[in-house]
């Protein structure tokens, strides 16, 4: 008995969308720490309130990606 689905393209399609998903948030969580950065070189005295929404717009980004693989893996055993 195997844990796997027994259509490999389900497992194909898991595995590649589990990964697509966590490239996908390490890019996003990139370019918001780009732009936070670039902000607070433009306007230093806003460090407190750029800082504090680039953390919780990292925050969002990650549960996203985290329902998105998540979401792969079951495709593969489901």
């Amino acid at each position: 008995m195997t844990l796997l689905s027994t259509t490999p393209w389900a497992n194909a399609g898991g595995a590649i969308g589990a990964g697509l998903a966590a490239m996908g948030a390490g890019i996003g969580i990139g370019q918001i720490g780009k732009g936070a950065v670039e902000a607070i070189a433009r306007q230093p005295e806003a460090t407190n309130d750029i800082r504090a929404n680039m953390i919780l717009t990292a925050a969002f980004v990650e549960g996203v990606a985290l329902f998105a693989v998540i979401a792969g893996i079951l495709a593969m055993f489901v």
